[in-house]
């Protein structure tokens, strides 16, 4: 897949609602997105490049209202950076291959994952590959 070269060739591609989340580190609503409670066995892609993000067997039930996994499926997948919007600090996660926004990593919050990390992603910014 080629990709855009400029934001309005990404403003073509993607619809507002991507252009916003993914060109734009925005964020959905709590609870709208559809792969919030989403069981289903699978890979995770960018939705803007399709690069291979997560992998549902990383996915777990933070209730926080965006999906959540411990670990991307491999660290040269995404790419950090410091995020000091709202008032506070935070570690936004991009895409490494297209540089869209995913969301942000948290660490420390108890939850009883391999990582104590928490990948809290937009599910605007995925598309879900099921397993065959």
């Amino acid at each position: 897949m080629t990709l855009p070269n400029t934001e309005e060739e990404w403003q073509v591609r993607l619809s507002p609602e991507e252009y916003r989340v993914l060109r734009q580190a925005g964020t959905e609503a709590p609870w709208t997105g559809e792969y919030v409670d989403t069981k289903t066995k699978g890979v995770y892609r960018c939705r803007a490049c399709g690069s291979e993000l997560f992998t549902s067997d990383t996915k777990f039930d933070s209730h926080c209202g965006w999906p959540s996994f411990y670990t991307p499926l491999a660290e040269d997948r995404v790419k950090y950076i410091e995020d000091r919007t709202l008032g506070m600090l935070r570690v936004e996660v991009r895409c490494a291959r297209c540089d869209s926004h995913l969301g942000h990593v948290f660490e420390g919050e108890g939850y009883p994952t391999p990582t104590d990390q928490r990948y809290c992603i937009n599910s605007v910014s995925l598309t879900l590959e099921p397993a065959p």
